[in-house]
């Protein structure tokens, strides 16, 4: 079989996994990558059936479950509003169940309790706890365990 049927091969996965997603296809596409270098040495076909069977197995027994691993670990940084979680913020006005304004990071946050019996007097420090869109929910300092 001609290296550059196996090159096609590997182009025709290689669009296919860049529409699917899945990591199985880009694998088999190398695999096939892998065919192509070996029918190009000279190898016959069973020579390059070999290869593309051991290149296909060993990525995808060895590097895909590392990538999906890899994939499924949550970022080490959290970015934008989600670095605000866990952040001191002091009460500007009452903060209660409903409305409330904090200086959060040197920037005026809307906000509102987490628990919506309490009301948080001006002054107070906070904790965010979480973001709801431009609306930080906070929590007293002071009754943190």
């Amino acid at each position: 079989m001609p290296w550059f049927v196996w090159l096609l091969a590997a182009a025709a996965l290689g669009a296919a996994e860049f529409f699917t997603l899945t990591l199985v296809l880009g694998l088999l596409a190398g695999a096939a990558l892998a065919a192509a270098v070996v029918a190009g040495v000279g190898v016959g076909l069973f020579g390059q059936l070999i290869a593309l069977g051991a290149a296909a197995a060993a990525g995808l027994a060895v590097v895909r479950p590392i990538a999906l691993r890899h994939m499924a670990q949550q970022p080490v940084t959290r970015e934008g509003s989600d670095a605000l979680i866990g952040k001191r913020a002091e009460v500007m006005q009452e903060v209660t169940a409903t409305r409330g304004l904090i200086k959060l990071s040197g920037e005026e946050w809307s906000a509102r309790a987490l628990d919506e019996s309490l009301v948080i007097p001006a002054g107070a420090l906070v904790e965010v706890m979480e973001i709801e869109g431009a609306t930080a929910i906070v929590y007293p300092r002071e009754l943190l365990p």
